[in-house]
């Protein structure tokens, strides 16, 4: 079996955290039983980029039971965990390309590798599969059945491609399944960014102004989260009515021109390119924090931040600290890249079990409607996230109401009224 990891021998240390991270998965191990005795996924190749965790073992082992052929590649350089690709390795005999740190040249190979096997089906955490199939493998592009995707930013990126009619095979947006951003973004995103940033620098928040680029799902977990670790948050908005919400929810709300200067902390959750800018590194704070917890690299302008210092060194392991021209330090955490996986785990295993419940379920949706759906971005059926919910809270031993009879007419009644 071909396969691209760090060292083989941590394979038994990954297999305990892949166990311990399964226990808080029900969801996902209810349809792992499920796939054993359907084999809804028999026969279908399946290449999957995706932050190589231990919830990421658990859903690509509940694929390959249910009969998928599964290969797996990072879908960040510094999210891997290397004894966790060592496991999927050995324990799960599914092919593994992805090493934590790797380069930007090895990761694209990675992405290669895992294409290799001319996949019926991608499912991605940022569309960079999609985007490489469609740049390059035309021909495998027009054979596919579909794909599946993790994040707003990758969401953002195959609308794009269906808006400008380039998008050549049907893809489910994940993302946006209510039990999927309403969860894992806010609640997963929030805590474990939080977590990167406080393994990465040992601060207090405490005290701190903490300003909070971008208010969607991501940024309302952060936002909470740091209010409640006692951070006086400042949130940073494009969009009005995100802006109010901000507002109403208690947070300070100005331009990031403005944050820029009373600011100790940033984190940017925006899924655009270049949020925090050069201008905005000459007026910062000395010893300003600052941190990513988009997808991709880009919403802090790095190459303006190096331009404008005359000296850079790795003073912790997740910090480089540049000294500007005027002696003033800001401090970029894990080269700007996702700081909630860099430096630290990534989502707890209880939210990803919903998300990743989401992956599997599409993953046997695309198979079952093969053919039947146009190539267009959809939204994962109402019928799938209300299955995830009931799983989830039957597990954590809570029973709801249903309506009665009587309610359900009452509802689908425009005569009845007051």
């Amino acid at each position: 079996m071909k396969y691209d990891i760090a060292n083989i021998n941590l394979a038994d240390k990954g297999k305990l955290r892949i166990e311990w991270a399964a226990r808080e998965m029900p969801v996902l191990d209810v349809i792992k039983e499920e796939f054993k005795r359907e084999q809804p996924l028999a026969g279908v190749k399946l290449a999957a980029c995706l932050h190589v965790t231990t919830e990421t073992a658990n859903l690509v082992h509940t694929l390959k039971e249910g009969g998928a052929k599964v290969v797996l590649c990072a879908s960040n350089p510094l999210s891997t965990q290397d004894d966790v690709a060592a496991s999927i390795v050995r324990d799960f005999e599914i092919p593994v390309f992805a090493i934590k740190g790797e380069d930007n040249q090895t990761y694209y190979r990675h992405i290669y590798n895992a294409l290799e096997i001319m996949p019926d089906i991608t499912m991605d955490d940022g569309a960079d599969l999609v985007s490489t199939i469609h740049k390059e493998m035309n021909d495998l592009a027009s054979k596919m059945i579909g794909g599946t995707e993790e994040t707003t930013t990758g969401v953002i990126r195959l609308k794009s491609m269906e808006n400008q009619g380039a998008l050549k095979f049907p893809v489910l947006a994940v993302n946006d399944a209510m039990t999927k951003h309403l969860f894992d973004n806010r609640y997963g995103t929030g805590q474990s960014t939080i977590d990167g940033i406080l393994r990465a620098t040992n601060i207090l928040l405490s005290g701190k102004k903490f300003v909070v680029c971008g208010y969607g799902w991501c940024g309302r977990g952060v936002a909470m989260r740091a209010k409640g670790m006692g951070a006086h948050v400042i949130v940073t908005e494009v969009d009005p009515v995100k802006a109010l919400e901000a507002l109403m929810d208690g947070f300070e709300v100005m331009p990031i021109a403005e944050a820029s200067q009373v600011g100790d902390i940033f984190v940017t959750l925006t899924g655009d390119i270049n949020v925090i800018r050069k201008e905005h590194f000459k007026i910062m704070k000395d010893s300003a924090i600052i941190a990513n917890s988009g997808h991709f690299n880009v919403e802090i302008d790095i190459p303006g931040l190096e331009s404008l210092s005359a000296k850079k060194r790795k003073i912790r392991e997740f910090i480089d600290e540049y000294t500007l021209e005027d002696g003033r330090k800001i401090h970029l955490l894990a080269e700007g890249r996702l700081i909630n996986l860099a430096a630290a785990e990534g989502h707890p295993s209880s939210v990803m079990d919903m998300s990743f419940a989401n992956q599997a379920l599409s993953a046997k949706y695309m198979k079952e409607n093969q053919g039947k759906l146009e190539k267009k971005v959809y939204v994962i059926p109402k019928e799938v996230d209300e299955r995830i919910a009931n799983i989830k809270l039957r597990s954590m031993g809570v029973a709801i109401d249903e309506l009665t009879d009587e309610q359900r007419e009452y509802l689908a009644s425009w005569e009845l009224g007051t």
